[in-house]
């Protein structure tokens, strides 16, 4: 399983992944589920995946392979698209083809194969937009009432999101808040695990402006870790009936 987030606040974006990927006690693995396209000042695509492996790598390796064919155009290739939403939807299209032909593989074996995104990002001139693609390539968008797009296991995590996140948050809390999301989630189920990839841009940039990799026993994370249960315990006891 996985679990990935994404902010789009006014003065830019926060995404986090996870790197596990379960396929049984015995056979836990990591792979990078957040995947940078960007050309510096121009446009700032980042995609982060959830769901089934074969899925998600060969969409992700078919969107490369249209950026890099010498023929694409605005309709094949996610640096070439004219706006965000067009980047979606060829994301969306791309994802619903792969997911159906990883399922006629699999219809013997009476197996289904599924996987949803979060695409974010910018060009120059444009709005800093976030969606969510649905298997089936259909996707929704993050908007002023709702500024944060979950995949995976998402309902460990979304407490404190409800209660935080704004469209007003600062970058900086919202890290902290994208950062206990994930903590939460660690804590409640196995099948989500570090390291954890993180990733700032802020708005108008069109580039990357912070990426982070956090392994396991990293000083920081643990100690905020740390300090968040101790005001959750503190606000427990605060509390009277």
């Amino acid at each position: 399983m996985t679990y990935c987030v994404g902010l789009l606040l006014n003065e830019g974006m926060v995404l986090l992944s996870d790197t596990r990927t379960n396929a049984g006690l015995d056979n836990i693995s990591t792979y990078r589920k957040m995947f940078i396209f960007e050309e510096p000042g121009e446009r700032i695509i980042a995609i982060m995946t959830a769901g089934s492996l074969s899925v998600t790598q060969t969409t992700i390796a078919r969107l490369r392979e249209a950026m890099e064919d010498p023929e694409s155009t605005p309709e094949t290739s996610i640096l070439l698209a004219p706006t965000m939403l067009k980047v979606a939807d060829i994301v969306g299209a791309m994802l619903a083809k792969v997911r159906s032909e990883v399922e006629e593989k699999l219809s013997a074996m009476n197996q289904l194969a599924s996987a949803s995104m979060i695409v974010a990002g910018q060009r120059k001139g444009g709005e800093m937009r976030m969606f969510l693609i649905y298997p089936e390539g259909n996707f929704i968008e993050a908007t002023e009432d709702t500024p944060f797009l979950q995949i995976g296991e998402h309902k460990y995590g979304k407490p404190i999101l409800d209660r935080v996140v704004k469209r007003t948050t600062s970058l900086a809390d919202a890290q902290k808040a994208v950062l206990l999301s994930m903590d939460s989630t660690l804590r409640s189920n196995l099948s989500v695990g570090m390291p954890l990839d993180l990733l700032v841009i802020e708005r108008d940039a069109c580039k990357v402006d912070s990426k982070r990799r956090i392994e396991a026993g990293d000083e920081s994370f643990r100690a905020m870790s740390e300090a968040w249960s101790l005001a959750l315990r503190d606000g427990f006891t605060r509390i009277t009936l």
